[in-house]
């Protein structure tokens, strides 16, 4: 069975549908605050160049969600399943950003385990590349159970640390 790239998955603090063209401008309200890359490889992703590249690459993916609020229906992030490996049983989830008003493991929590929750239905396991600078990042995946299991390049050929979440794990 093919992985399902773009699902529409709910729960009542969440909803993430598959990311469409006309939602440029609600996502790029969020991004354009610098504080949210400050960590990130591409720290000027806040710019309006750079975010329509990042934009134009998620739409290209065919794997990325738009993360709305359920009670504001307010867009407050995105995420992207990529690099499904039929052979290593895996699938990455990764390109996670969200607003800073909900930062601090909530949000991010349900979003990864709704995505983790679809990903199992086809995969054994997860993987999540994050920069080695990124601590916040790295924090947050070790929150949900993530085990660091080595580093590699991303997709951009940054060297990046690997983290991975098993079926059996949650």
């Amino acid at each position: 069975m093919d992985f399902e790239y773009q699902p529409t998955l709910t729960s009542n603090l969440l909803q993430l549908r598959p990311l469409r063209q006309a939602d440029f401008d609600h996502l790029y309200t969020v991004a354009a605050d610098p504080l949210i890359w400050e960590q990130h490889p591409d720290k000027n992703r806040w710019e309006l160049e750079r975010f329509n590249a990042f934009f134009r690459d998620a739409l290209e993916s065919g794997g990325t969600l738009i993360a709305i609020d359920a009670q504001t229906q307010q867009v407050i992030g995105s995420s992207r399943f990529h690099g499904y490996d039929p052979e290593k049983n895996e699938v990455e989830i990764g390109w996670t950003f969200l607003a800073r008003s909900h930062w601090g493991g909530t949000y991010n929590r349900e979003m990864k385990r709704l995505m983790l929750q679809h990903a199992f239905r086809f995969v054994e396991s997860v993987i999540f590349l994050v920069g080695p600078e990124n601590k916040r990042s790295q924090r947050a995946v070790v929150k949900i159970g993530g085990i660091r299991a080595g580093s590699r390049p991303d997709a951009s050929g940054l060297e990046s640390y690997i983290y991975k979440i098993t079926s059996g794990d949650l």
